[in-house]
């Protein structure tokens, strides 16, 4: 029999270095691994270098030096559109991502734009809103939506796209119990690769198996995330509480 065939992770980092303009430096020779499906919770203190992580895996930033692939799919200038029809960002403030009139033309936009049209665009923005729980609000404007729809509705927006991986930057901030509770229970029953960007432990435990903590651009610590956050030593030492 051959050799059994190795899937290419979904994610892979490989010496992600980054420096802004100013030289100031954000990311210092990162090696990172993510598996299909795997929902893993990028941790740290503020200022540790995770935006800045989370906007190299759709090429929004550009390496100073290293590499991101995604899948079999290297990131570079030929192929920056692929990885940002693969992998969707969903950002903090879900008005960065809705400014259309009605919340289906919001979800509409982006699989527009890679070049759905008819029965295929509409069959991809309802399976968006009926992941998300806002089938029923597709009519309305995101302006009359309070932040937890506002939040589920940016997270459609980027769904009707398809991505094989989903990037999250403090999906839970400033949301009531109730509306963190349908958002978890959301991303749970999402079978896309997660990366979830947050410094809400309690959150990243609800929703993640597996635990990076970044701090001052380097890895410190990587593991199942039920051990990485009963280490109190490690916690204390990365100013996470």
């Amino acid at each position: 029999m051959g050799a059994a065939v190795t899937e290419p992770a979904a994610v892979r980092l490989v010496g992600l270095t980054y420096a802004y303009p100013d030289g100031t430096g954000a990311l210092y020779g990162v090696d990172l691994d993510i598996g299909a499906g795997e929902r893993v919770a990028v941790l740290g203190p503020n200022g540790a270098g995770k935006s800045t992580l989370m906007l190299h895996l759709n090429g929004v930033l550009t390496a100073t030096s290293g590499e991101v692939h995604i899948g079999a799919v290297r990131l570079d200038r030929t192929t920056v559109r692929v990885i940002r029809q693969r992998v969707g960002v969903v950002f903090q403030d879900p008005d960065d991502q809705l400014f259309m009139p009605t919340v289906e033309q919001d979800v509409a936009f982006g699989p527009a734009n890679f070049g759905l049209r008819g029965e295929i665009l509409s069959e991809s923005v309802r399976f968006a809103l009926d992941a998300v729980g806002m089938s029923d609000r597709a009519d309305r404007s995101p302006a009359r939506l309070s932040l937890g729809e506002r939040r589920r509705a940016a997270l459609a927006t980027v769904l009707a796209c398809r991505p094989e991986v989903l990037v999250l930057d403090e999906p839970a901030a400033n949301l009531d119990p109730v509306a963190r509770r349908e958002l978890a229970d959301i991303l749970l029953a999402l079978p896309t690769t997660l990366v979830l960007v947050t410094h809400d432990l309690p959150y990243a435990q609800r929703v993640c198996d597996r635990a990076v903590v970044l701090d001052a651009g380097r890895i410190v610590a990587d593991g199942p995330i039920d051990k990485i956050l009963g280490d109190g030593e490690l916690l204390a030492a990365h100013r996470l509480s």
